[in-house]
C-alpha cells in the first residue's frame, strides 16, 4: 500500500494508474476504521482495479470543538486494516493541505433545502463542512468512481446532488448500513457508548423495525408513528432529536399512497449522538 500526504502525490499515482488503463475507486474516511468501513472497501475493489482510501479527520464538519479534539484516531490500526484489505493508497493529507488558508477563509460548497433539514437543522454547518471537504477530497483524488455508506442517507443524498450540480465526473455508490449482531448500526461513535448505553443501543434500530413494521400493516397515520416512536424512546432513556418518515427520493415528510420510504433518527444517548434509518416499498402504493 502506497501512502501519500500531498495533493501532488496522490494526482501523480492516480494520473498513472489510469494511463495504464486502471479505473480508481475511492472511500474518504475520517479513520477509527470498523467492518463498516471495509465493506465499503471491499465493494470498491469489486467495482474498480485500485482503491484509494483517505483518512482526514475534519474540523470543519464538527459542530463543537470538543467532539473534534475527542474523535478517535488510530492510525496505526487504520493502516494495518487497510493493508490487509489490499487498498492501493491511502491518502493521509494534513489540515494545512486540505485548508491551506485556514478554515474560515476557504472557499465553501454549500447545498441548499436538502442540507437545511433533519441533520442540517439540528447541526448547523456539519453539512457543510461534509460537502466542502468532499468536494476537496473528490478534486484531489479525481476517482472514477467513491463509496460511502447508506447509514448517512442524508449525507449520501448530498454529496450525489454536489455531484449533479458540480457536473462531477464521478460516481457515487451507496452501500448497505452494516450492523452488530444485534441490529446496532455500526459507527465510530458506538466506542464512546458504556456498557449500559451499549445494551440500550439497539433499541433504535428495533423502533424503525416496528415502524417499517406498522406500515406494512395499513397504517397511514406516520405523523403519530413518529410522535409515538420520540416518546417510546425518550421513556428508554434516549433524548430524541427526531424521527421522521421521508420520501426517499427528496427527504420531504411521506405521505400515505408514497412508494419509496425512509425513516430517519438521530438520538443522543449519554454523551454520544446516534443516527439511523431503514428504507423500503410502501405496500400502500
Amino acid at each position: 500500500m502506497i501512502t501519500c500526504q500531498t495533493i501532488d502525490a496522490i494526482r501523480q499515482q492516480v494520473a498513472d494508474w489510469k494511463t495504464a488503463g486502471d479505473t480508481i475507486a475511492f472511500v474518504p474516511t475520517m479513520g477509527n476504521l470498523h467492518a463498516g468501513h471495509l465493506q465499503l472497501v471491499s465493494q470498491a475493489r469489486q467495482q474498480a482495479s485500485r482503491v484509494v482510501v483517505s483518512i482526514f479527520v475534519n474540523p470543519l464538519q464538527f459542530n463543537e470543538a470538543a467532539d473534534f479534539e475527542h474523535y478517535p484516531r488510530t492510525i496505526d490500526e487504520d493502516c494495518r486494516q487497510l493493508q490487509s484489505a489490499a487498498v492501493d493508497a491511502l491518502f493521509l493529507p494534513t489540515l494545512d493541505v486540505i485548508y491551506p488558508h485556514g478554515q474560515s477563509a476557504t472557499t465553501k460548497v454549500i447545498v441548499p433545502g436538502l442540507g437545511d433539514i433533519l441533520e442540517g437543522e439540528h447541526r448547523p454547518g456539519h453539512f457543510t463542512g461534509v460537502t466542502t471537504v468532499v468536494n476537496k477530497l473528490f478534486n484531489m483524488v479525481q476517482p472514477d468512481l467513491a463509496f460511502f455508506g447508506e447509514k448517512d442517507y442524508q449525507q449520501l443524498m448530498l454529496i450525489r446532488r454536489m455531484r449533479d450540480d458540480l457536473d462531477m465526473p464521478v460516481q457515487v455508490r451507496g452501500v448497505a448500513t452494516q450492523r452488530e449482531p444485534d441490529g446496532l448500526a455500526m459507527s465510530s461513535r458506538n466506542g464512546r457508548l458504556d456498557a449500559g448505553e451499549r445494551q440500550l443501543a439497539p433499541c433504535l434500530y428495533q423502533q424503525l423495525a416496528e415502524i417499517e413494521g406498522a406500515i406494512a400493516r395499513g397504517e397511514e397515520d406516520f405523523r403519530q408513528l413518529e410522535q409515538d416512536a420520540e416518546a417510546h424512546l425518550d421513556r428508554q432513556g434516549f433524548r430524541t432529536e427526531y424521527v421522521r418518515i421521508c420520501r426517499q427520493q427528496d427527504l420531504s415528510a411521506a405521505q400515505p399512497g408514497d412508494d419509496k420510504l425512509v425513516i430517519l433518527l438521530a438520538a443522543w444517548l449519554g454523551q454520544t449522538r446516534l443516527i439511523d434509518n431503514i428504507s423500503f416499498s410502501s405496500p400502500s402504493a
